[in-house]
């Protein structure tokens, strides 16, 4: 068995888990830095340890959380230094990208459903690679046009002080213009402005859409909340996060898979490959969630195909897909 115990470190805002593999020989040490506490993220950091645990490496990580603070991400690469480990892993793009700044060049970095690489400025790096989670966003565009039977605007959240953030809105933006529908983003700087920013674009558009934005979908129930009351969809690319609100549909990715495959890619390196062998890898297998009592609240028949596609279907409080 693991232990776990929980430390504070250099006074960081973090909170920091440190575990430890059964005893063997030639421990390894894996810093892990973590953007938030939050449920798809957490699977993320399970299925890396999770996938290390089935190989026998003997290992111990210490994984630190940065409450989704920018500077925390910054002070947490600065320790993993001074410390010196083996191999350092970032969840989320702020959690890599404060890795690949601060880290020493030949220090091996791996990161973690990355939503835009290339805009993180992490692609092409000699020792860096790991797995992204770009969502299908015109797919998901159609997906809300099918449900909604058209619209002709959409708002969108996402947070300015993130490169995948902006990415995402960038692309949506395009998809949007692309059908001729009039787009309408909403830019936030940390979880608590989620909500107000959703209140302020919600009696303007037809519908809103939320990407694998962390700092958003943390704060996804209080946007579930405003649309509700606004009588609109709303439509996210997490499913994860989706479970006990009120979000009309998601489409995301499971996050413990990408853990076992980001874990998967860390273990590749610590058996002698290159990051930049290994280099970007998509996260695999789409999965839709659909929330019917949301749908009955909106007025918004979902379509009987979809509802077969999908994984995950929430009627009267239940997941009947589970249950069936």
């Amino acid at each position: 068995m693991k232990k776990l115990a929980l430390i504070a470190i250099m006074g960081l805002c973090a909170v920091t888990l440190v575990f430890s593999s059964p005893a063997k020989e030639e421990n390894v040490t894996i810093g892990i830095s973590q953007l938030l506490a939050h449920p798809a993220l957490d699977d993320i950091a399970k299925g890396i340890q999770d996938y290390l645990d089935t190989t026998g490496l003997n290992y111990t990580v210490d994984v630190q959380i940065a409450n989704g603070e920018v500077a925390t991400c910054a002070q947490i690469a600065q320790v993993f230094k001074t410390n010196n480990y083996d191999y350092v892993v970032g969840i989320a793009t702020p959690s890599a990208q404060a890795l690949a700044n601060f880290m020493d060049p030949d220090k091996p970095i791996v990161y973690a459903t990355v939503t835009d690489p290339d805009a993180a400025g992490l692609s092409g790096l000699e020792n860096v690679c790991g797995t992204t989670d770009q969502p299908p966003l015109a797919a998901h565009l159609d997906i809300i046009e099918e449900i909604t039977g058209g619209i002709k605007t959409l708002g969108m959240l996402y947070t300015s002080v993130e490169a995948n953030g902006i990415a995402l809105m960038e692309n949506m933006k395009k998809a949007a213009e692309a059908k001729g529908i009039e787009f309408v983003p909403q830019a936030v700087n940390n979880s608590s402005e989620v909500k107000s920013a959703a209140q302020t674009i919600a009696d303007r558009v037809d519908a809103i859409y939320v990407g694998t934005d962390n700092t958003v979908i943390s704060a996804i129930n209080g946007v579930a909340d405003v649309c509700i009351e606004y009588g609109i969809p709303l439509v996210t690319a997490d499913t994860t996060s989706s479970f006990g609100t009120d979000v009309l549909l998601s489409g995301g990715f499971n996050y413990y898979n990408a853990g076992l495959q980001t874990g998967r890619m860390l273990y590749d390196i610590i058996q002698g490959a290159k990051p930049s062998d290994l280099g970007m890898e998509y996260v695999e297998q789409q999965e839709i969630y659909i929330n019917l009592d949301t749908a009955k609240k909106l007025g918004i028949d979902i379509p009987q195909a979809l509802i077969d596609e999908a994984v995950y279907v929430i009627q009267d409080g239940k997941d009947i897909k589970a249950n069936s």
